[in-house]
């Protein structure tokens, strides 16, 4: 049965970014999953917090990270340090019958104001923890209370201004935001290419050599026509090589080849060898460089012969002669010849 090639390149490239559509999509539904695991909704919208009971409300219903306005500040002289670096200042405020205690960052308190009056803050609510005992034990020393009693006096959360959003915190929110916009960026991108194939890469570049539309389009002519050689995804038409991978996809004119040769490559597991693949590599004009990579020697062999027969102007093979041509061809001013062996000089000087 003949395989029908009607369109075959723009439905080759639909396809291709159909797949490459599946993997951003799923990461976005990743990062939507996430998004209700873990409190990146309360870090960017923090609950607002006027008055001190809402506090353990806020704790209560799971949410950490607070917003409030803070009066009557006084300084107890602690500091919170972190590998020989101060992080935080500890403070103190009026809290209904008691007292909170506040770990305000070095920039809102100034490295240690003896008072501020007033501060706005986004905070962490914190319970009881280590730091919190060492805290009323060295301030039950310096007023000569137990440190029970002080205990006594004293909330039971601290709100803790620096772990509202640590560096570690920040980082994960500059990723999910980052490869989130990335990922959204590849689905629109992906979505153009389906709609519009002509503005895909494969068709883009095509116009170093003319019209991307209309070589396209002369291109599906002529493979829907039946190609005049066909591998399992290399095909040769009367005016192209046409390659449909499903990695990637390249359609060339044959008249702008300068160079074309098969490398190999072998195949192993530990000491077992299995197999041997060969990869075509094409030079063509307008410093256009294309690898067709896993193939086997006979398609690779045909492909070359019948390319070299319909451009008598390819080198064929690898060897330094020709790739000395090509660079002359590619470069025939040397002006980047130059560049190169400028800078290698420049580097052997250093050294």
């Amino acid at each position: 049965m003949t395989k029908n090639y009607e369109h075959y390149i723009s439905r080759s490239i639909q396809s291709l970014y159909w797949r490459k559509m599946i993997a951003p999509f799923f990461y976005l539904i990743l990062l939507g999953v996430l998004w209700f695991l873990f409190p990146f909704s309360d870090l960017l919208f923090p609950t607002k917090i006027t008055e001190y009971p809402q506090i353990g409300a806020s704790l209560k219903t799971g949410n950490q990270y607070i917003e409030t306005d803070l009066t009557d500040l006084y300084f107890t002289g602690y500091t919170n340090t972190q590998l020989g670096q101060t992080i935080g200042y500890y403070y103190y405020t009026a809290a209904e019958d008691s007292c909170m205690f506040v770990l305000l960052s070095p920039r809102t308190c100034e490295e240690g104001l003896p008072f501020i009056s007033n501060a706005h803050i986004r905070a962490r609510i914190m319970q009881k923890g280590k730091a919190f005992q060492q805290l009323t034990d060295a301030l039950s020393q310096d007023l000569s209370w137990t440190p029970q009693g002080l205990r006594g006096k004293v909330s039971p959360y601290v709100l803790n201004e620096p772990e509202y959003l640590p560096p570690v915190n920040l980082f994960l929110l500059a990723a999910f935001f980052a490869t989130g916009l990335y990922a959204c960026a590849a689905i629109i991108v992906s979505i153009a290419y389906i709609l519009f194939p002509v503005l895909s890469p494969p068709c883009r570049q095509l116009g170093r050599f003319g019209k991307p539309s209309e070589l396209l389009a002369q291109a599906e002519d002529e493979l829907a026509t039946l190609p005049q050689l066909a591998t399992e995804d290399m095909f040769i038409t009367e005016h192209y090589f046409i390659e449909i991978a499903h990695s990637g996809i390249a359609v060339v004119p044959i008249q702008e080849m300068i160079w074309i040769y098969k490398y190999s490559t072998l195949h192993k597991i530990f000491w077992y060898h299995f197999n041997i693949s060969y990869t075509l590599h094409i030079t063509a004009n307008k410093h256009l460089y294309l690898q067709c990579p896993k193939n086997i020697k006979s398609d690779i062999d045909g492909i070359i012969d019948y390319l070299a027969e319909a451009n008598h102007n390819i080198l064929v093979g690898f060897s330094e002669e020709n790739r000395l041509k090509v660079r002359n061809m590619q470069d025939p001013t040397g002006r980047f010849s130059k560049w190169f062996l400028a800078r290698e000089r420049k580097e052997d000087d250093k050294c």
